[in-house]
């Protein structure tokens, strides 16, 4: 999509924010002076999602986001491709109605939100002053499919939690405040390439094919696309031989449960060997980003700058990131993007082990198996 941003700018002249109570009262009780400028005070967002009362046909479904500084300082956000700072196709809304929520079908994708910061992209980020805005107008036609749920009121709000650059220059965690929007959706449910696109079947066998790549990036992902193949034999390997909690199994998926188990079993068996049966598209250059999918299209890959910048096999690998989006397929699991990372998808199947058999990046790293875990 080509939709550009557009900022609010903060009105001019407005009064300094009072220190909440509570800062205040910490401050008075230590018989502290308040020192403005050496307090780094906690940013606040608020975000809004606006569109139509009424639309006739998911093709013409489109909303405005629009998230508003509240806080007193300027906050340095990252443009998350999975956030709606960004005009990429990805699930940044929430949607529901009392029949339930429609189907994603739009784009799953590995990022790196360590790989923006360290790039020195500022294109990576948007800087918002004190009561600045961001807008940005969103198609969300061909992102969701409402078939399943059905015509009827849908209830519309956005991702609300948003990663900016603090003080140290480290990347934190903030959550907005948000204002939803109701409309009633009508007519055609589905998008009309969606519509030409409802048999999804396997990838069948064949040659690797490539879009819009040189003869260097051509070996360079034939390489990969086989060594994606050792991983995924070896990880379906390990898993037969398994029938219980291994350290390996438990750092990427939890703990062991055979419903669990059976289905990142069945992931795999999926995947098989469709990495040397599919179609890689070199025309994507988005930065800090590897590769992305639409999960209904199985066997089409777009990879990404920092797919080349990647080594072979390890951690964050060009083979690894290949397995990644090979889960993504409905055909193959249908896996999220959950969170992103090592250190994350650690964390994620400790705290949600259902989640982490969902994420694409604890299957990524679960065949990576960097460093090597028995």
């Amino acid at each position: 999509m080509s939709i550009s941003g557009s900022r609010t700018p903060s009105a001019s002249g407005a009064a300094a924010t009072t220190p909440p109570l509570e800062m205040r009262s910490l401050f008075a009780s230590a018989g502290l002076s308040l020192f403005p400028a050496l307090i780094a005070a906690i940013p606040s967002l608020r975000l809004t999602v606006t569109g139509p009362l009424n639309v006739t046909n998911v093709d013409n479904l489109s909303v405005k986001t629009i998230l508003t500084n509240t806080g007193s300082d300027s906050v340095k956000l990252l443009k998350d491709p999975s956030s709606v700072l960004s005009n990429w196709q990805t699930n940044s809304f929430n949607i529901k109605s009392s029949l339930g929520a429609p189907s994603f079908t739009g784009i799953r994708i590995k990022y790196s939100p360590e790989l923006a910061l360290k790039s020195g992209d500022e294109s990576n980020f948007i800087v918002l002053a004190s009561g600045e805005s961001f807008e940005l107008a969103h198609n969300l036609a061909g992102v969701y499919n409402f078939t399943r749920s059905g015509a009827g009121e849908y209830n519309f709000s956005a991702s609300n939690i948003f990663q900016y650059v603090d003080k140290n220059g480290r990347l934190a965690s903030i959550t907005a405040e948000t204002v939803t929007n109701k409309l009633m959706l009508g007519g055609s449910l589905v998008a009309l390439r969606h519509k030409q696109n409802t048999k999804q079947t396997a990838v069948a066998r064949r040659d690797i094919t490539y879009n819009s790549c040189s003869g260097a990036q051509q070996s360079q992902i034939s390489t990969a696309a086989n060594y994606a193949n050792e991983y995924v034999a070896n990880a379906t390997a390990y898993l037969e031989g398994i029938s219980t909690g291994t350290a390996r199994y438990t750092q990427w998926f939890g703990a062991f449960d055979s419903t669990r188990f059976s289905t990142v079993k069945s992931h795999f068996a999926s995947i098989g060997t469709d990495a040397t049966s599919s179609t890689y598209d070199c025309g994507c250059t988005q930065s800090a980003t590897y590769a992305y999918v639409y999960q209904d299209t199985p066997g089409y890959v777009y990879l990404c700058e920092a797919f080349w910048s990647a080594v072979d096999v390890g951690t964050d690998s060009r083979a690894g990131t290949i397995v990644h989006e090979q889960s993504h397929f409905v055909v193959n699991g249908g896996t999220d993007d959950h969170v992103y990372g090592s250190a994350s998808a650690h964390l994620l199947a400790v705290s949600n082990p259902d989640q982490a058999i969902d994420n694409a990046d604890n299957h990524e790293y679960f065949v990576e198996n960097n460093p090597i875990l028995a």
